[in-house]
């Protein structure tokens, strides 16, 4: 199996090249279980952060990242997007996104107690990688109508040409793969 070699730091880790369409393939970056990993960049990440009230992720690979820097940070708590409603969700606000990794739309819902938590708040939006941006912007349009201020949205890696953007905080770039198609 071809792989990628990353390196963050005095980190590096050998991830594994995937196809997620006949033209294009990924390096497939997991955090969930990496515990070296989210310890060594969250306080790297955090210390790029503007003031920031509340942390936003969507479920689930942000979790752990998203978890070590509300307590590099000092906050008792995050909130964290859901994939699907859920049965003691209240008045959930929802949005639909189609992100690079999961090619099929999906839901991103937030129940009224963190709309409660967000409204009028400075937020951060954290993901682990940000690639075509779709899943940030559903985020990033969540926010905005439980009534948050997006502040920042940063992630560990930038891929393809989110490297390029702007509007975000990331530690390094990740390319994509253009695959070789033979006749």
């Amino acid at each position: 199996m071809e792989t990628y070699t990353l390196t963050i730091g005095d980190i590096k880790r050998e991830l594994p090249i995937v196809a997620v369409s006949d033209e294009l393939s990924i390096a497939s970056f997991v955090i969930l279980g990496d515990t070296e990993l989210v310890l060594y960049t969250a306080p790297i990440l955090a210390s790029k952060l503007p003031e920031v009230d509340v942390l936003v992720t969507a479920e689930a690979k942000g979790i752990p990242l998203v978890y070590e820097l509300s307590r590099q940070l000092g906050m008792k708590q995050y909130v964290v997007a859901r994939k699907s409603i859920k049965p003691y969700m209240e008045s959930p606000l929802v949005n639909e996104v189609v992100s690079i990794t999961t090619q099929k739309k999906q839901i991103l819902c937030l129940d009224s107690d963190d709309v409660k938590q967000i409204k009028g708040k400075r937020v951060a939006i954290i993901d682990d990688v940000i690639s075509t941006g779709q899943s940030v912007r559903g985020l990033e349009e969540l926010v905005v109508r439980a009534g948050g201020i997006v502040a920042a949205k940063a992630a560990i890696l930038a891929e393809g040409n989110a490297a390029g953007r702007e509007d975000i905080i990331y530690l390094e770039k990740l390319p994509l793969f253009r695959n070789r198609i033979s006749n």
